[in-house]
């Protein structure tokens, strides 16, 4: 028999802690037991993803983004330099930008996380000039 690789070992007690889930019912009601056991499966496997929202730098301008609290806006910039970005936001209490990056060959958008409940709005600026300053908000709900 094949030994498994690390990413497999992850997927198949991913898998069992998945199915284990499944018997957590008793008579109709949840076992808190089982739901303890569930959740502490789900936080040993990364908890809840949340995928990110993405939405070119052109098409931002007067809107309003709708995030939940760990949610992630990706601001996509086209041909433009992604480090090239930068945010000014209102209320940082409620969002937090994350500038562009390039590391390795690998490209990272810049981006703003929404951290707390609330509106905020935000002015993106293109440090090379030219370009004029993108002015919208961001909405941060409570995760479901």
């Amino acid at each position: 028999m094949r030994n498994m690789g690390w990413g497999t070992s992850v997927l198949a007690i991913a898998l069992i802690a998945g199915l284990s889930g499944c018997g957590t019912l008793n008579h109709g009601r949840a076992d808190s037991e089982g739901a303890t056991r569930a959740s502490e499966e789900q936080a040993l496997i990364g908890g809840d993803v949340i995928a990110p929202v993405t939405v070119p730098a052109s098409e931002l301008s007067g809107k309003t983004v709708d995030l939940v609290v760990g949610q992630v806006l990706r601001i996509d910039t086209a041909n433009l330099d992604v480090a090239s970005y930068r945010a000014a936001i209102a209320d940082p209490d409620i969002a937090v930008f994350a500038q562009g990056y390039r590391d390795d060959g690998a490209e990272f958008t810049p981006g703003i996380a929404a951290t707390n409940v609330g509106t905020t709005e935000v002015t993106l600026t293109h440090e090379q000039g030219g370009l004029e300053p993108i002015r919208f908000a961001v909405a941060v709900t409570p995760r479901g």
